[in-house]
């Protein structure tokens, strides 16, 4: 134990002199120590041969990482389609749900889904902070799971610009659907429109960010795999711009309905 001892010493001063701060790693230089010990090496030797260790694993541990980024990063023209294709769907999904907030002359939950209160300091969904129902075709419901809320909630509505008077009697809010004017139906068509516009904006996108990815693999894929994959994003292109274009009639269809 001696031994042990004084070779930890003798370690320690040699890394550091006879001033070093004992704030070290100290598996590493025991290990060192059982080193020298059991294989008779001088610290010195010992402590090359660690550090040496050391470094192949870490050399190791790069390698393999590189490796592994190398074989993730690896794309093919399905994988770039599938993925632009994906995109292109949550544009769809967008849309339809930007579409739901607004009025067609009938009470619906969904109204209230642009609404955001603050909420220990946070904006958050209406929604997730009170409880919304449909008291009959022409009126809903807000009760709010904290009614210190109720004021918050009323003013938010209001600054939501929907057109609609919230009626707070302490307790819940009532919210009473107005029936639409021609005016009010045009506006809503404009509103339907500039969704869909925007929609079908961000699908060109998706578009132009799925052929850029085909021309960048075309050197591991060849050329014709890189334009037929271009040609299929094309084709989803249409595929889904039409798809809003459908989304965007029935909407129309229903803010017109008297």
């Amino acid at each position: 134990m001696g031994t042990f001892f004084f070779t930890v010493v003798l370690l320690f001063r040699l890394q550091w002199g006879s001033s070093f701060v004992p704030v070290i790693n100290v598996p590493y230089y025991v290990a060192r120590t059982r080193m020298a010990i059991n294989n008779r090496y001088s610290p010195l030797v010992v402590g090359r041969k660690m550090r040496r260790r050391i470094e192949m694993a870490a050399s190791s541990a790069a390698t393999t990482a590189t490796t592994t980024t190398v074989t993730t990063d690896e794309k093919t023209a399905d994988s770039v389609r599938h993925h632009t294709e994906d995109r292109m769907k949550k544009c769809v999904e967008s849309v339809q749900k930007s579409l739901l907030s607004v009025r067609t002359g009938r009470a619906n939950p969904s109204l209230l889904d642009r609404v955001q209160v603050k909420y220990y300091g946070l904006p958050t969904p209406l929604h997730q902070i009170a409880s919304i129902s449909v008291a009959n075709a022409q009126q809903l419901t807000v009760e709010p799971y904290d009614t210190t809320l109720l004021r918050d909630m009323e003013r938010s509505i209001v600054d939501a610009d929907l057109g609609l008077n919230p009626q707070n009697d302490g307790t819940i809010i009532r919210l009473q659907i107005p029936p639409l004017t021609e005016e009010r139906r045009l506006t809503m068509l404009k509103q339907c429109k500039s969704i869909g516009e925007d929609g079908k904006v961000a699908i060109r996108n998706v578009r132009r960010d799925g052929v850029d990815a085909m021309k960048k693999i075309e050197p591991s894929v060849g050329k014709d795999q890189s334009m037929d994959g271009q040609r299929a994003i094309q084709k989803l292109t249409d595929t889904y711009i039409s798809n809003i274009e459908t989304i965007i009639d029935k909407k129309d269809k229903e803010v017109m309905t008297v």
